[in-house]
């Protein structure tokens, strides 16, 4: 009997468990039957409305065929990365330095350009006929284990000094040339002794060829001769030195920082060549804060600044100050103000002052004083510097990894509103005639750039 019910309860195990098997395959047959049920009727449903919209008539599209091109001719497209920078004012782009362009200089001979970069390398540029030519030749100089925050060439165009920024010294470069004038190979010859402790915010060789100058940020400024030696070393007395940098004309060395006044001091030297000393000529005072930068024209009649206090000014310096004739303000304007530090260019003419506006700039005519135009962003990050030429047609820009090169279209403005003030005055026949025709030149320059 115990056997008999141990049996019938294994088999109602047996049963219930082929039951549960049974209700799950019904359940999913149920769904799969109800799932393509519904698939039919959405199908129906939409090719009924298909149907029932109105039919248009269309001509039939002829049959096109593809020409078959040999694999071998096919160009891949470029890949495009950063989107190229393009302005109507812009000449060129001078690309493909290894690094961020810290400052460029131009050789008095008005062939090569040096490049900085803050990769240890100098790129030489050659710029004859810069704006006609497409390809420009260059020359990469390599700083082992350093690279230079400052360039300048030399008075004769046969080499080129830079300031070290690690080893805080001076290195002479001497350039040699090939058969058709370009530049070969760039070797260093001299290197200078240590003298700054501190970093160095200017540095420049004069154009008479008669000695070299350096300045630390802190007030340590020293005169040096072509040989290396140090011939005289002074005291800015700015408690901290912004810039500092030549004359053009050679004469005068000047110093700007958190001062409000600008120091210009002569460097004198004997009929004979010797030096003698380092004279304060004169200061260039009516800023109320520290002084940013300082910037020259082409024969030190005019120098401008540029003030924490947010302007700029522009001074006629072509005064004898060993007879007690101080220099004078001619225009006072005010520029964009932001966090960083602007640079400023003053055109050969010193009719118009460029300045840095973090990535843009910013043209001002120095008669008026009004802002002319404003070149918005010129680079992803900071213009590190700006040069006009010689010709003071362009002006060169450094930001980035490229030097770029605009034209001076304010330049042309100024010429036109200066003419027009000497047509004013008495005149000769012939000079009413030059200067009507030059005002007609730069008209029609200033009609191609929509001005």
């Amino acid at each position: 009997m115990g056997d008999f019910n141990a049996g019938l309860t294994s088999n109602i195990y047996i049963l219930a468990f082929i039951a549960f098997i049974a209700c799950v395959l019904l359940n999913s047959i149920i769904k799969s039957l109800f799932r393509k049920q519904k698939k039919e009727t959405v199908a129906s449903q939409t090719v009924g409305t298909i149907n029932d919209a109105p039919v248009e008539a269309t001509a039939p599209s002829p049959t096109v065929t593809e020409p078959r091109t040999n694999s071998k001719n096919k160009k891949r497209n470029q890949w495009k990365g950063k989107t190229e920078f393009t302005h109507p004012w812009l000449v060129k782009n001078l690309k493909g330095h290894p690094g961020t362009v810290l400052l460029v200089d131009f050789s008095p001979n008005g062939k090569y350009m040096a490049a900085t970069c803050d990769d240890g390398s100098v790129i030489l540029w050659d710029i004859r006929d810069l704006v006609q030519k497409k390809d420009h030749k260059t020359l990469r100089v390599n700083i082992e284990f350093d690279h230079a925050s400052h360039v300048a060439w030399s008075p004769d165009s046969k080499f080129f000094i830079v300031h070290t920024v690690r080893e805080n010294q001076i290195v002479v470069y001497k350039i040699e040339k090939k058969k058709d004038g370009s530049i070969g190979s760039a070797v260093p010859v001299h290197t200078f002794e240590k003298a700054h402790a501190d970093d160095i915010v200017g540095f420049g060789i004069s154009s008479n060829g008669k000695y070299m100058m350096s300045c630390s940020s802190v007030t340590d400024m020293i005169i040096w001769d072509l040989k290396g030696q140090q011939i005289d070393r002074l005291d800015t007395y700015l408690m901290s030195t912004y810039a500092a940098k030549i004359s053009p004309c050679g004469r005068f060395v000047v110093a700007t920082g958190f001062a409000p006044d600008v120091k210009v001091m002569e460097v004198v030297f004997t009929k004979t060549g010797e030096f003698k000393q380092v004279n304060k000529a004169f200061e260039l005072s009516g800023h109320n804060s520290g002084i940013y930068d300082v910037a020259f024209d082409v024969d030190t009649s005019h120098i401008a600044t540029i003030s924490k206090d947010g302007t700029w000014k522009l001074y006629h310096t072509k005064i004898d100050y060993t007879r007690g004739e101080s220099p004078h303000v001619l225009e006072t304007g005010a520029y964009t103000q932001t966090a960083n530090p602007p640079h400023i260019a003053l055109s050969p003419n010193a009719e118009v002052l460029a300045v840095s506006v973090d990535s843009s700039i910013e043209f001002y005519d120095t008669y008026t004083g009004k802002l002319y135009d404003t070149i918005e962003n010129a680079f992803l990050g900071m213009v590190n510097y700006m040069m006009f030429d010689p010709s003071g047609k362009y002006l060169f820009a450094c930001g980035d990894r490229a030097v770029r090169m605009f034209h001076n279209v304010c330049g042309y403005y100024t010429t036109i509103a200066s003419c027009s003030r000497l047509m004013s005055s008495k005149q000769t026949s012939a000079t009413v005639e030059r200067l009507k025709k030059t005002i007609e030149e730069c008209k029609e320059t200033l009609a191609k750039f929509g001005k």
